[in-house]
């Protein structure tokens, strides 16, 4: 497997430099879309309602992510509490709206992520980590000199501002943003965030900026790119469609897309007469059908046969 993007970046001394720039920004804080400019430095909260130091809820080797994070070992999953979208359907609604987890200090979440390398874990898996990129870079700092050498994973709802983006330039070896909603309407109605396709839209064309489609080695493990997931939801609510037509054209052909097909109601999703059900097998065909017509050409291997038991 090649040597992962941060390494360079620390054998230049150009990580530590990234890391005081990010732990300023925490002073009037602007990390993400909402733009609180909260002083999260002295442990005032906005939107995220978290302060100085990341909360995690629970880390562990994940066998449930896509195959290329998968592999023999897992993915080292690393799951934050809170969130800066809070939809309302969150499938983890007890870490990203009620904030389950504990504060920990940067050499702790360091040590958590050295402990998934020694694991065996492919990848360090961060989960939900827009509101707290500073902290992610204290850690991976302090990480790396006692030795972290494999890839980093960003996962996030892809509401993720270019500008903090920019800081993980040669450090994040694989992007793995949500495209969650392409009409206005539902993201005001689900996130209470207009700007949502806006944001996606420029979050991802940087991203693939950045790493490109994704690259797998030769035991079909992903070393470095972009990698989409798009959750379906009931009555068209997620605009499949226009989110495979964008993938395709504006980003790439060749982007690995998982159309997602575990759609639940959660959190509060059973009172809207929209979302309050799964998604049917026909609402599920269809999405593979748009991705198919938009001529993406890889999508997750596990869809077909998901497709069987959705019918």
């Amino acid at each position: 497997m090649r040597e992962p993007a941060y390494i360079q970046l620390y054998k230049e001394g150009q990580l530590e430099q990234r890391v005081q720039k990010a732990i300023k920004l925490l002073g009037e804080c602007r990390l993400c879309p909402r733009q609180c400019e909260v002083d999260r430095l002295h442990d005032k909260r906005g939107v995220c309602r978290t302060g100085r130091r990341a909360r995690v809820a629970s880390f562990h080797a994940h066998h449930g992510e896509e195959p290329p994070l998968v592999g023999r070992f897992g993915s080292g999953t690393i799951f934050f509490s809170c969130c800066n979208l809070l939809c309302c359907f969150c499938q983890n609604y007890e870490i990203s709206h009620e904030c389950e987890g504990e504060e920990i200090e940067a050499k702790n979440l360091a040590a958590i992520m050295l402990e998934l390398q020694q694991r065996g874990c492919h990848n360090v898996n961060l989960v939900t980590p827009t509101h707290v990129v500073p902290q992610i870079l204290e850690a991976l700092l302090l990480a790396v000199e006692d030795g972290l050498s494999i890839p980093i994973v960003y996962n996030s709802s892809g509401y993720d501002r270019v500008q903090t983006l920019e800081l993980l330039r040669g450090i994040v070896d694989i992007y793995m943003p949500d495209f969650k909603f392409w009409d206005k309407r539902w993201a005001v109605r689900y996130c209470n965030a207009l700007d949502y396709r806006e944001i996606a839209v420029s979050a991802l064309k940087e991203m693939h900026s950045q790493v490109g489609d994704l690259v797998l080695d030769n035991h079909g493990i992903a070393e470095r790119g972009l990698l989409v997931r798009h959750l379906v939801m009931p009555h068209g609510v997620s605009g499949t469609r226009k989110v495979m037509e964008f993938l395709a054209k504006e980003i790439s052909p060749y982007t690995y897309v998982n159309v997602m097909d575990q759609y639940r109601p959660c959190g509060t999703a059973y009172q809207d007469e929209y979302i309050n059900r799964r998604i049917t097998g026909k609402e599920y065909s269809e999405a593979l059908a748009w991705a198919q017509n938009a001529r993406l050409k890889r999508l997750d291997q596990r869809q077909g046969f998901r497709l069987l038991f959705r019918i």
